[in-house]
């Protein structure tokens, strides 16, 4: 995934793919600020995620950080690399490392999510 074809979140993640199959993940700058990945809790394949609700657990070193969902679907695929190295996430949080697969129930919902030049500037704005 190329980090500009994706839409983001204000929690800061990411969603990327075609039609109404998508991944998700975090973003380059929510794993930095997190540290080194220590573990991931995902859900389930088969399950739900529903928008604006906790779908996933990261735990760093200094922290343990909900995830909140950008988009409501079912869960097709969860990235198993993921287990036995969850740093992969700080090395390529946006191919390599991304979190599960959707199915989204609505495409509409991504019309909500900022691309990565909004979200840089969402970011950033206080920051300058």
């Amino acid at each position: 995934m190329n980090e500009k074809e994706v839409k983001v979140s204000k929690q800061h993640v990411w969603v990327g793919g075609e039609d109404r199959h998508v991944h998700l993940g975090i973003t380059n700058y929510i794993q930095g600020a997190l540290g080194s990945v220590l573990s991931v809790e995902l859900p389930d394949v088969g399950d739900t995620i529903e928008a604006g609700e906790i779908f996933a657990e990261i735990e760093s070193a200094s922290t343990v950080h909900e995830l909140v969902a950008p988009v409501t679907g079912k869960v097709m695929a969860v990235n198993s690399l993921l287990e036995d190295h969850p740093a992969i996430i700080n090395e390529d949080p946006y191919s390599e490392g991304w979190l599960i697969e959707v199915r989204l129930k609505s495409e509409d919902e991504l019309d909500a999510l900022m691309d990565m030049d909004e979200y840089y500037h969402f970011v950033f704005k206080d920051k300058s």
